[in-house]
């Protein structure tokens, strides 16, 4: 059983900021495969597919960002699971906008997302797939502007950053993690890649 979880913001006044590329990611996976994504009747949306005969969970903390680590503990506890079957997919402001990377552990990062997942875990043992959404280049209030939306010049590359990323977590779940990232760890439309 794998178990992808989209980071994110809950509510209308989030949907297109840079903050919630994961939700973004794991709801196009889960219309891509038919899976409906229902409240489990606590703090988080769950819906359970198959990839290429494998089963996963797809799911989306309700609980804020800042305390997504509250929601994915109490979601490990409750189905008996360890950090090591969970793919994390968050955005990322250290990273260019357009580029992937997967890693299988790591601090957070300055997101707080993974920061409040490390710290109710008590441990930075679990895969995540960073979608760079860039960073602002002057007075950088980094908590304001991951809750923008891109810029009209950045849609249709974030569109294609999410696209890719949706492949690359079906990639982790059919392939792999070591195969997804010497495949996958690049910028969008590069041709280079990289393992990390």
């Amino acid at each position: 059983m794998s178990i992808i979880v989209g980071l994110g913001n809950p509510g209308d006044e989030y949907r297109r900021t840079r903050h919630n590329a994961g939700f973004r990611v794991v709801r196009m996976l889960a219309q891509e495969l038919g899976v409906r994504m229902r409240s489990s009747g606590g703090d988080y949306l769950i819906g359970k597919g198959n990839i290429s005969g494998r089963d996963v969970l797809l799911v989306l903390p309700l609980t804020y960002m800042n305390r997504s680590g509250l929601a994915i503990a109490h979601l490990l506890q409750e189905r008996g699971e360890s950090p090591d079957v969970l793919l994390v997919v968050c955005d990322d402001v250290n990273m260019p906008l357009g580029s992937l990377r997967v890693r299988r552990k790591g601090g957070d990062g300055g997101n707080r997302g993974l920061e409040s997942i490390i710290q109710a875990l008590g441990t930075e043992e679990f895969a995540r797939l960073r979608l760079g959404v860039g960073k602002p280049e002057e007075n950088p209030d980094l908590a304001d502007f991951v809750l923008r939306e891109f810029a009209a010049d950045e849609v249709s590359v974030a569109e294609v950053m999410e696209t890719e990323a949706r492949e690359v977590a079906r990639a982790v779940v059919v392939d792999g993690l070591d195969t997804a990232m010497n495949t996958h760890n690049k910028t969008v439309g590069s041709e280079e890649s990289t393992a990390a």
